[in-house]
């Protein structure tokens, strides 16, 4: 269906967020008429969600935007056991204090893309270790187990993938499709909500959910996903490589988050305006006009800035794009570039510019990357090319701020401060 009525999937379907939905007709109506309670959950598994979820926060951010109310669900419950969609091993079980922790400063990422409040279309944040953790297992057992058939879930791709590979598939995360379910239910009971979203991997644990609700009683409810992402050149959305692209700004400062997206793909660079900044669609497409020409890079930079401007503030957006132009425009030093601490001592008596290219800053991973990089030209010190890789490091090569700038090719640069 290309036509919505709703503001809401009106609005994702041109942005792209759409990949399935259990009943289109029937969610199109809802949202036509009446203001919707909707939720996306997400697992506690690390300090910080990266950005590959994203997405995730966008579709609850346009959800509230169009008039509707969000609902954040933390995994403090279904974290104990872990989602094993798609995964080819068991997760690490975490403790209960872990899980808390990690839930703790996850939370503080959402407030920049939802308003919470007590207001009727004010977003929640909720916890299903407040339904799950002192679920009684023999009544849970006889009333909400009984309604699944074990037939179907091996039938979900999730959990045939992993079968198929003969890769053991615990009893513990075997019950994770089922709690997920009964969340669904329990927030349809306990705040009304009718629509779960999710990434298109979660299908099938949606559907559960539907089917459980049906079984107990609710009123109907609605699924709906969206694509998997990866880039033009088919690399996971969140990662670099450098490692994740956390969304905390105390895992990954906002200069580097800056970077990620401004060394987006070309291909990429319209399906980003549309997914990740709050631009309107006419000037998307007039951005996206420039982009096909020579304009390409400066529309990368208002990529990365508005994306950077939503999780960070437009201030923090505004110097990582400024920090950026001073080292590549200028080949200046910006004191915002990610920096490292050396023990002034370790300075005055040298290091090495292969170990203050490998173990130092980590601009590369290894000693003999770091010979590589040489030969290639690839390395620089104070913006002047490492030509001898048993060259030392010492107070000489300070610059008038008091740091060294190591760089790798043009865009990677790390300061080295003598503390």
């Amino acid at each position: 269906m290309s036509t919505f009525k709703s503001d809401f999937l009106r609005t994702l379907h041109e942005r792209g967020f759409i990949h399935q939905i259990s009943d289109e007709q029937g969610l199109d109506d809802l949202f036509a008429k009446e203001t919707v309670t909707a939720y996306i959950g997400f697992d506690p598994t690390a300090p910080s969600l990266h950005a590959g979820g994203l997405i995730q926060i966008m579709m609850l951010h346009w959800l509230q935007k169009t008039g509707h109310r969000a609902v954040s669900l933390m995994g403090g419950g279904t974290g104990m056991v872990g989602d094993p969609s798609f995964k080819d091993d068991a997760r690490q079980l975490m403790t209960v204090d872990t899980i808390e922790a990690n839930i703790a400063s996850i939370k503080r990422v959402f407030s920049n893309y939802l308003t919470y409040g007590e207001g009727p279309i004010d977003a929640l944040m909720i916890n299903n270790a407040d339904w799950l953790r002192d679920l009684n297992y023999l009544e849970f057992l006889r009333d909400v187990g009984r309604h699944f058939s074990v037939n179907r879930m091996l039938s979900f791709d999730s959990v045939k993938t992993r079968l198929d590979r003969e890769q053991s598939l615990s009893f513990l995360e075997f019950n994770y499709m089922i709690l997920q379910a009964y969340d669904f239910v329990e927030l349809s009971k306990r705040y009304g909500v009718r629509l779960q979203m999710g990434g298109s991997d979660q299908w099938g644990n949606i559907i559960n959910g539907i089917d459980l609700g049906h079984r107990m009683g609710t009123p109907q409810l609605y699924a709906l996903t969206s694509p998997l992402l990866t880039t033009a050149s088919g690399a996971k959305m969140g990662k670099s490589l450098n490692g994740a692209v956390w969304l905390n700004a105390d895992m990954l400062g906002p200069y580097e988050f800056w970077q990620y997206w401004r060394n987006t793909e070309d291909a990429d660079v319209e399906r980003f305006l549309k997914l990740y900044t709050t631009l309107p669609m006419d000037e998307i497409a007039r951005l996206a006009q420039e982009a096909q020409g020579a304009a390409i890079n400066e529309v990368k930079k208002i990529l990365a800035t508005e994306i950077t401007a939503l999780l960070h503030g437009r201030a923090a957006a505004d110097a990582a794009a400024e920090t950026a132009r001073k080292t590549f425009e200028e080949g200046g030093i910006a004191a915002d570039l990610p920096s490292v601490d050396v023990p002034a001592a370790e300075l005055a008596a040298g290091i090495g510019v292969l170990a203050a290219f490998a173990e130092k800053s980590g601009l590369v991973a290894s000693n003999g990357e770091a010979r590589r990089q040489i030969k290639g030209g690839g390395l620089k010190v104070n913006d002047t090319a490492v030509t001898d890789e048993k060259a030392v490091l010492t107070e000489r090569d300070l610059t008038p701020e008091g740091v060294i700038k190591l760089s790798l090719g043009k865009k990677k640069h790390v300061l080295l401060k003598p503390v």
